[in-house]
């Protein structure tokens, strides 16, 4: 019997020719980290579990009952019930659904309540179990968020999500849960620079900030969750080191954040750059805790949503129709797409529980609003074929 199976994790592969069935576990290091792999082989089902273990070899690698070994750069599969599938992830990925608010908040004109309010009802009508509805800052600050009063008020009786809100202090919390908000996130970034361009302090001061925040939820019974910018780069300085955003992560779960949503806000990572931050972040807080939030300035938002499933993490942000720009790479694309992310999910067998045709409606209708095309390839490429077949 000849076989082969290829085994990759991240940057590096094992490829293990043999005459027979593999029951052992093969270890595999890498600098100063060990890749743990469990492979189960027979002519009809393959599985691969990935665990890192933090621990020092001197040795390149350490092989048992294989009769050769060639590294080389591939994918990790898992070939299950005759389908393929990318070993080592969640079978369940939740999605977070941020365009009403993250989507929107930097648009110029003005989107009416109404069509905010339609178009998180739609959203929330394609199975996304999240959506971000707006945000409690001040309206000298994000215009477009000024009726956040209002759209909590039109959605309070909406089902079947929850609708967290971003409150940036204890005024914008207090005003958050008086208009109904039941979950609401805090935003933090691991970058000094940005902080202090962004939200006008420095880290430690938004960490006070929030801690009061998070007595005041706690105290309420309001989950928060929070929120790290520029876990990749900073567009003032550069590369951002992994363990200051470790730090800031400690820091938000320690004072009570149910989850923390990692964003690299620039787009820079890839990766490469990715997995370090994250093993940083994994070694304060629990990998069930931690979400990642991509931009796809550079075309790397799949990739390294795709490296953040291989490490474990089963929470992704996206926005509908890819709403949301970069405001620091003009006319580059901002947040990834969410029709993109379920496209990827579905596609190599992860369940979300998200009609990607009822998502890619609710990208059409807000993008005919804002008079300009989805920034999502996977909805362009599924009209423009659509489009072709009713022509034929």
């Amino acid at each position: 019997m000849k076989s082969e199976l290829k085994i990759a994790l991240s940057r590096v592969a094992l490829a293990i020719r043999g005459t027979a069935a593999l029951k052992d576990t093969q270890y595999l290091g890498v600098g100063t980290q060990t890749i743990v792999i469990g492979v189960r082989y027979s002519m009809k089902h393959v599985e691969v579990s990935v665990g890192i273990l933090r621990l020092q070899m001197t040795s390149m690698f350490v092989m048992l009952g294989v009769s050769q070994l060639v590294i080389i750069p591939a994918i990790v599969l898992r070939r299950t019930q005759g389908r393929l599938l990318l070993g080592s992830i969640p079978r369940y990925v939740k999605i977070v659904e941020v365009g009403p608010r993250d989507g929107l908040q930097n648009e110029k004109e003005i989107v009416p309540t109404k069509v905010k309010v339609e178009l998180i009802k739609m959203l929330v009508s394609s199975g996304l179990p999240v959506v971000e509805a707006t945000s409690f800052v001040s309206p000298k600050w994000v215009p477009q968020l000024g009726d956040a009063k209002d759209v909590m008020e039109a959605i309070r009786n909406f089902e079947g999500a929850r609708f967290p809100v971003l409150t940036p202090n204890l005024k914008g919390f207090e005003a958050a849960v008086a208009a109904g908000a039941k979950e609401v996130a805090v935003f933090a970034s691991a970058s000094e620079s940005f902080s202090k361009s962004n939200i006008n302090c420095s880290i430690e001061e938004s960490l006070k900030r929030y801690h009061d925040v998070s007595l005041a939820a706690e105290k309420a019974s309001v989950p928060i969750r929070g929120y790290i910018s520029c876990v990749a780069g900073c567009p003032v300085e550069g590369k951002v080191p992994p363990m200051k955003v470790a730090y800031v992560a400690e820091k938000l779960y320690d004072m009570g954040c149910s989850e923390i949503s990692l964003g690299d806000t620039i787009g820079v990572g890839t990766p490469g750059s990715v997995v370090p931050m994250l093993e940083a972040v994994m070694n304060v807080v629990p990998v069930d805790k931690l979400a990642v939030h991509f931009h796809d300035t550079y075309g790397q938002a799949l990739s390294n949503i795709l490296a953040s499933l291989q490490m474990g993490i089963a929470t992704v942000d996206s926005s509908v129709a890819g709403l949301g720009g970069c405001p620091y790479a003009k006319g580059a694309s901002g947040n990834v797409a969410t029709e993109d992310v379920v496209y990827m999910l579905d596609g190599i067998g992860v369940t979300t529980n998200v009609d990607l045709g009822k998502v890619m409606l609710a990208g059409d209708f807000i993008c005919k609003h804002l008079g300009r095309p989805s920034r999502s390839k996977t909805a362009t490429a599924l009209r423009t074929s659509t489009a072709h077949v009713s022509k034929l």
